[in-house]
């Protein structure tokens, strides 16, 4: 019996995750680096925002000014980013609203919490999320599965009864280290993701049946 939906924010519910992207290489550019957005892929795509800063980091020191001053610096290229673009997956958030009232509904998401504050309020959803955690939440950002095994300890369900929706192949390794089934959103304009071990893969979410996993 399913017990639970465990949601990732950027790439599954909107698409937020190549906005990241694009947001820290105009950032790098700002500071005078040269890179690409196939060097900030593996940097950005699915990872926690404290794993994200590490790695920027390592590869460019002088940038060490702290998690603080360095998220206020980003945050300005990604809303900049994000105003020129259409973010909204609308199966995403149609299977949300559906799922919602079955069973609890959360999101574990490696973006700062302001951030999933503000997006839950873009989507007009709050009414469909039990509690969502961020970064700041959780021990070790995916493919840790410590975020999705805190949610489920907070909503009482076993692992195994909970469903995790993520785009990302560091998400789906983090949901299925967790024990949990996983769905696996492939848009097909997006960068490819190797997401060969989710249960399922889709290329709209709101083609999901639960009963694929829930016969009964």
């Amino acid at each position: 019996m399913i017990s639970a939906y465990l949601f990732d924010l950027d790439g599954t519910l909107l698409d937020t995750e190549t906005v990241w992207v694009d947001a820290t290489r105009d950032y790098l550019l700002s500071k005078g680096h040269d890179v690409s957005r196939e060097f900030c892929m593996p940097i950005v795509y699915g990872r926690s925002w404290f794993d994200v800063y590490d790695d920027l980091v390592a590869a460019f020191p002088e940038l060490d000014m702290g998690l603080g001053p360095m998220q206020a610096e980003l945050d300005a290229f990604f809303y900049e980013v994000r105003a020129r673009a259409d973010v909204r997956i609308p199966g995403s958030v149609a299977l949300l609203r559906r799922l919602a009232k079955t069973a609890p509904c959360c999101i574990v998401s490696g973006s700062p919490r302001e951030h999933i504050a503000d997006a839950i309020e873009m989507m007009d959803a709050a009414d469909c999320i039990a509690f969502y955690l961020g970064a700041s939440d959780y021990p070790a950002g995916k493919p840790n599965p410590s975020g999705f095994l805190m949610a489920a300890d907070r909503l009482g369900a076993r692992p195994a009864d909970c469903v995790v929706f993520e785009d990302s192949a560091v998400g789906v390794a983090a949901g299925k280290a967790a024990g949990m089934k996983v769905v696996a959103l492939a848009l097909p304009l997006h960068p490819r993701q190797d997401v060969a071990a989710a249960d399922l893969i889709l290329d709209d979410l709101d083609k999901f049946d639960p009963r694929v996993f829930d016969p009964a």
